[in-house]
């Protein structure tokens, strides 16, 4: 199933929507939200997206959940704000859109009621115009379906570009790394994800990319910390790790 290929392996839906202590995830909670991202302009609670129907999306339908997804639009209305990806989201794919509400529909019910984020920034009124049909991308040019992966699927480059003013990617800077991320593992720094060969991984080799994406080892040996997901990129099949590193290949070279 695709669905629950992409939400368990590249996509890591619950690399943020499943609450996680020193160990890694909480048991019996799988997708049920709860985990907070706690940032200067926000105070963020992931959502519960198991089909619960009380605390969960368990009365949304299809429809109301993937315009949640592409376009941040709660079924009543409200915004949806980060570290929701909205912006890239809105690029995936109809099918594979598709396919991961699709898999959301089978995942257990969890009875978990999540406080309310607080956001200290106002939120849009939209993140654009109403999402039209979003075709997959070409199979055969590796690169731009890298930077599919690695944009509205993966969203790699929503945490290793750097922020710019007023909150919001700079995407001049795309893979430049630097933001840093505190949770129950410590505080940890976004890598520099471009070709450059000295801060980023221009040096390193393609096996010591998908070991460190796979396994989270560095090319130096260094155990490399959460919010990697690697438990879920470890899922990933090779033809996607090869058009990912293809696209990484990709990037400018920036300091």
């Amino acid at each position: 199933m695709r669905g629950r290929y992409l939400v368990e392996s590249i996509a890591g839906c619950g690399n943020c929507h499943t609450p996680q202590g020193p160990d890694g995830n909480l048991p019996g909670l799988t997708l049920a939200g709860g985990m907070v991202f706690d940032e200067k302009p926000f105070r963020a609670v992931s959502s519960n997206i198991t089909p619960d129907p009380e605390t969960g999306i368990g009365r949304w339908t299809d429809a109301q959940i993937i315009l949640a997804i592409r376009e941040g639009k709660r079924p009543d209305g409200t915004i949806i704000g980060p570290p929701m990806p909205i912006e890239l989201y809105r690029g995936l794919s109809d099918r594979d859109v598709a396919a991961m509400v699709a898999y959301l529909r089978t995942v257990p019910p969890v009875r978990n009621a999540v406080a309310p984020s607080e956001y200290r920034i106002p939120l849009p009124p939209a993140y654009g115009p109403a999402v039209a049909s979003v075709p997959d991308p070409p199979a055969d040019d590796p690169v731009v379906r890298g930077r599919y992966l690695a944009g509205p699927v993966g969203h790699c480059v929503e945490c290793h570009t750097p922020m710019g003013e007023g909150g919001r990617r700079d995407w001049s800077r795309i893979g430049a790394g630097g933001q840093t991320f505190e949770g129950p593992w410590g505080v940890s720094v976004a890598r520099n994800l471009t070709s450059h060969p000295e801060a980023g991984l221009g040096g390193w080799s393609d096996a010591q990319i998908h070991r460190a994406l796979r396994q989270g080892v560095s090319a130096d040996g260094r155990r490399l910390f959460p919010p990697m997901g690697f438990q879920y990129y470890a899922k990933m099949n090779d033809d996607d790790m090869r058009d990912l590193v293809a696209y990484l290949r990709s990037l400018p070279s920036l300091p």
